[in-house]
């Protein structure tokens, strides 16, 4: 949870709203995160999960709204810009550069957070300053026995894992991460729940996540969204026994 000496919002949005169309994506979602929280947002398919990460990583641009981080206003800033502020994301299908190896990927990321073209990746494999930071990035994640193998060989655990030490590597503040867990199996979905445990308290995690073991077993706090609009949001204790959430997406058997 945040703490005491941390009373302000690292992440706050207010009434963003996104329609394609008739079809409202987001309907006037607000949005509070606090500095080291995990605050997961579920729902169902549909509800707007993923359109939401877009508009707070700068890949969308809501039709209305705000969006405030560190307490500046952010709303109109590019998906870089924001990057550079200390926003990084991952996506639901894995990202990464099959025929570069693991340390060659973590090492790419630090490169374009540091504001680097990508035609300069030869520089990835040579320079320390990019390269140290990737190890450290790969032993946090328990890929540091992997690190020269080339990513399109890892399994798909390992490269979700991947993706977080490449997310990990640049440092950041917030972490938008959507569906970590999709495809695993049991084994790799632990391994991952293990891994984001690991992070509590020490930046913010934005997650989005379909596994509910996973979600109530990481979270801090919970926003459930139905049709694009908040219906609660509250502890994992308080969302488990709100009867609208209940009813609306975890079913009137949930325990």
């Amino acid at each position: 949870m945040p703490e005491a000496d941390s009373p302000e919002a690292l992440l706050e949005t207010h009434a963003l709203t996104k329609s394609f169309g008739g079809l409202v994506a987001t309907g006037g979602v607000s949005l509070l995160v606090m500095p080291r929280e995990i605050h997961a947002v579920i729902g169902p398919n549909g509800a707007g999960k993923t359109t939401l990460v877009a508009e707070l990583a700068g890949e969308l641009r809501p039709d209305s709204g705000s969006i405030r981080f560190a307490g500046r206003d952010i709303s109109r800033l590019r998906a870089a810009q924001r990057a550079a502020l200390g926003i990084a994301r991952s996506f639901q299908i894995t990202s990464v550069f099959g025929e570069f190896s693991a340390l060659d990927n973590v090492a790419l990321a630090v490169q374009a957070h540091a504001g680097h073209s990508f035609r300069f990746w030869r520089a990835a494999r040579a320079d320390p300053r990019l390269r140290e930071p990737a190890r450290a990035a790969l032993a946090e994640v328990g890929l540091a026995d992997r690190a020269d193998i080339a990513a399109s060989v890892l399994s798909h655990g390992e490269k979700r894992a991947l993706e977080i030490a490449m997310v990990l590597a640049t440092a950041p503040r917030l972490v938008l991460l959507d569906e970590p867990m999709a495809g695993m199996g049991p084994e790799d979905a632990a391994a991952m729940v293990e891994l984001l445990a690991s992070l509590k308290g020490r930046l913010a995690i934005v997650l989005i996540e379909h596994d509910m073991d996973a979600v109530f077993a990481l979270a801090d706090r919970i926003t459930v969204l139905v049709y694009g609009r908040v219906i609660a949001t509250g502890t994992p204790a308080a969302i488990r026994q709100d009867p609208e959430v209940r009813r609306a997406y975890l079913g009137e058997s949930a325990a």
